[in-house]
């Protein structure tokens, strides 16, 4: 597949995301189509309540028609050769790391699936996703003979201020100890740290913002 085409039938129209914060590039949905997260911006001390791609930049007309376009695209019948191209042409050897979704989640088990077969045929970049969806994850993964060791799907409590009591993964929002995401100390940068993206560190706290 042609890189044109690529970004076509996955709706980077411009190519990939690349967050000012982390190394690398990334990918974006809509969070407002969230689906455990749109319930969650209705409770009161929830994670999503202040939900930051819900603001800002993210509510630029361009941004959100781009954000829209690549929710439509996700489909598309050529969306795992498409984004399987254009991670593995913009990804940087020597710095090979990717978020999935620095806004939004994952729409079914099916979307989940495809992250997988992104990841199986890219071996050499690491993946991390944050998610809420933790029973279409739990599907997926029983779905799967052997989960992709380059992707971290990292799960994400609901409520600031507490912890998942879950086996794999975790992230956090205002939790004391564990490890403590460095980026508010670090001119907001991920800097050297790749926590996110390591399946060994349990669980990676975040501050509120």
């Amino acid at each position: 597949m042609k890189l044109k085409d690529a970004k076509t039938v996955t709706g980077h129209k411009s190519g990939l995301g690349k967050p000012s914060k982390m190394p690398g590039y990334s990918t974006s949905i809509p969070a407002k189509d969230c689906k455990v997260g749109a319930k969650l911006r209705k409770v009161k001390g929830s994670v999503c309540e202040s939900c930051y791609a819900m603001k800002g930049h993210y509510q630029f007309p361009d941004v959100k028609s781009g954000l829209e376009r690549r929710l439509d695209a996700l489909r598309d019948p050529q969306w795992v050769e498409g984004m399987t191209k254009l991670v593995g042409h913009y990804t940087d050897p020597s710095n090979p790391y990717f978020r999935i979704h620095d806004s939004g989640d994952f729409q079914g088990v099916w979307h989940v699936l495809n992250w997988v077969a992104v990841a199986d045929a890219l071996p050499w970049i690491d993946f991390w996703a944050p998610s809420r969806e933790l029973s279409m994850i739990k599907t997926a993964r029983d779905m799967v003979d052997v989960w992709p060791k380059n992707l971290v799907v990292r799960l994400s409590a609901p409520m600031v201020g507490k912890a998942l009591n879950i086996e794999g993964p975790t992230s956090s929002v205002d939790v004391d100890g564990g490890n403590q995401c460095p980026a508010p100390t670090q001119g907001n940068q991920c800097g050297d740290c790749r926590a996110c993206w390591n399946r060994d560190v349990s669980n990676v706290n975040y501050h509120k913002h």
